[in-house]
Parts: C-alpha cells; structure tokens; sequence
C-alpha cells in the first residue's frame, strides 16, 4: 500500500508508515494542537503542492506527516493540495527507511518552496527534533523541545513514544 509523492514529474511510492511511526505523529500532533495560534491549524497526511517548477513542467507534491497551515484554507472548502506558500511548518517523523530523505532532500525542497519551517524527529531513543528554519538547520534537541518560533510550544518529546 502506501502513499505517492511527485519528486520532478516522477510518482515515487513510499510504504505506509508503520504503528510506532504513526502513533508518535498522533502523540504529536495531540501536544502541537492545543498550543497552536487561533489562525493555525494541524492535520496529518496532506498533500502539499511545493511549487518548485513551472505549471507546464515536472512539478513536485510531498505529504509530509503533519503539516502546520492557515486556517483560511478549511474555510475555502476545497481539497485540493496545500500550496507551500499557506504552510508554517511541516514535521517529518523519520522511519529507517526514510533517513536520507527526511535529513537532506525533503529539507532542501521544504527550503525552496519557502516553507519557513521544518522539524524532524527521530524516534530513536533518545527521541530527537531538529528544528529547520530555511536551510538552516539547529542541533537535535531531546527531553522537552522548547521555542517560540514560529510560535510558543512546549514539547516533551520522550512522550511521543508513550
């Protein structure tokens, strides 16, 4: 089963994440909600349209774990695919077969959609999260990740394994 993404007009399959993947984004996504900003919102698995090339060539399309977006798009109603531009924060949760992907590649074209922030957390123990403003890229957190960029959050990340 799984999920495609388009990486340069190429559908590339990725396998269904596995139970502590998908538990660890839930537990995530149930600490992130509540202390998101009124005009922000979380969902997992939705498609983003990184924009990277013209409407006419090979485009690119991720569906990161959880995305952090504008709340004015639930209002438009559509489901259609994200735009990179509506999008705070996208958070990949690395599984051993996604490794490369998740460090390099994903926060290089998060990077060149101007997706203004991306974290990546690893679930091996310790529980790690390196937050990615841009290209930059700050060092591994583990214990409680902590930050007011973009917005105040506190999160105990060992819990995510709970």
């Amino acid at each position: 089963m799984g999920f495609t993404e388009l990486v340069e007009g190429r559908v590339v399959t990725s396998p269904s994440p596995g139970a502590v993947h998908n538990r660890a984004a839930f537990q995530l996504a149930n600490r992130l909600d509540p202390q998101l900003p009124p005009e922000l919102r979380i969902i997992p698995g939705i498609d983003i349209d990184l924009r990277l090339a013209p409407a006419d060539r090979p485009g690119f399309s991720r569906r990161p774990d959880l995305t952090v977006f504008d709340r004015a798009v639930l209002a438009r109603g559509d489901d259609e695919m994200l735009p990179a531009d509506e999008v705070a924060v996208v958070v990949e949760v690395v599984s051993p077969e996604s490794t490369r992907t998740d460090y390099r590649v994903k926060r290089d074209e998060y990077a060149d959609a101007g997706i203004p922030h991306y974290w990546i957390v690893d679930l091996t123990e310790p529980v790690s999260l390196i937050a990615c403003q841009g290209y930059r890229s700050a060092a591994a957190v583990t214990g409680t990740f902590t930050t007011d960029v973009p917005f105040p959050v506190k999160i105990d990340l060992d819990a995510l394994l709970d």
